[in-house]
């Protein structure tokens, strides 16, 4: 596998503050684990992880609904890094009692019954996964959608109970592409038919030219709308009744 000097100078830069975000946080928190959604953020991530910190585990959530070019890309994941990604299902009871109510796309009738659906397909699922740990990662970006464009690198979880790590908050998309192309990193094939963001297969449609990198998710909704409830923000006057070091920002 080629290293990081093959990078352009500044993004090294900005690989090497994402090893030292790491490393201090294991120290800090011990137990973390990776949110693996596949997506390109995540492998950037994934192969940081896989390369220099064995400690971290790996996961993803298999909701059961996901494109086979998802479950194509695990696969080399694995033979690639040797490290197995632990998946996370939802419960059974759950999904059938959620479609028996529901029907099996009731999701696209509200945004409400879609974060229903979320909610068990997701949400639940993730709280299994990060049961015993300290702190998780994940592959947020500011850039991303107009709901993340205050993420810090890390902050209180309160909906889960942990600190999360979002290390490449201030990475641009092209950096996340020329990592991935100049390491010759695998990443998802859907990237290359216009799906720049992957969830779902219903709830995943490629974009046009000028479209935002998350126009393709629950494309119906307003813009404001479109999250699943795996990274739901505490409001600001709640958390400042956190513990200081909880609300570092960049």
């Amino acid at each position: 596998m080629s290293d990081i000097s093959s990078l352009p100078a500044a993004l090294q830069d900005k690989v090497n503050a994402v090893r030292a975000q790491l490393s201090e946080a294991v120290l800090r928190h011990g137990s973390i684990t990776l949110a693996n959604s596949l997506g390109a953020e995540d492998m950037v991530l994934t192969d940081i992880v896989a390369r220099e910190f064995p400690g971290i585990k790996i996961f993803m959530l298999d909701t059961g609904r996901l494109h086979q070019e998802t479950y194509a890309l695990l696969q080399k994941v694995e033979e690639r890094y040797g490290k197995v990604v632990e998946v996370y299902y939802p419960q059974a009871e759950a999904v059938q009692d959620y479609v028996r109510t529901n029907g099996i796309n009731g999701f696209y009738e509200s945004v409400e019954l879609r974060k229903s659906c979320c909610f068990v397909r997701k949400v639940e699922p993730l709280r299994r996964a990060l049961a015993g740990h300290s702190a998780w990662i994940t592959g947020l970006r500011r850039q991303q959608s107009v709901t993340r464009t205050e993420l810090a690198l890390e902050e209180w979880d309160a909906g889960n109970g942990l600190y999360k790590l979002s290390p490449l908050a201030d990475w641009s998309e092209k950096e996340v592409w020329n990592y991935i192309r100049t390491l010759e990193i695998p990443y998802n094939e859907l990237h290359d038919r216009f799906f720049p963001s992957i969830g779902c297969a219903p709830c995943t449609r490629a974009i046009t030219v000028g479209e935002d990198v998350r126009a393709g998710r629950w494309w119906w909704e307003q813009p404001e709308a479109k999250e699943c409830g795996l990274h739901a923000r505490i409001p600001a006057a709640a958390s400042s009744a956190l513990p200081s070091r909880t609300r570092s920002a960049a």
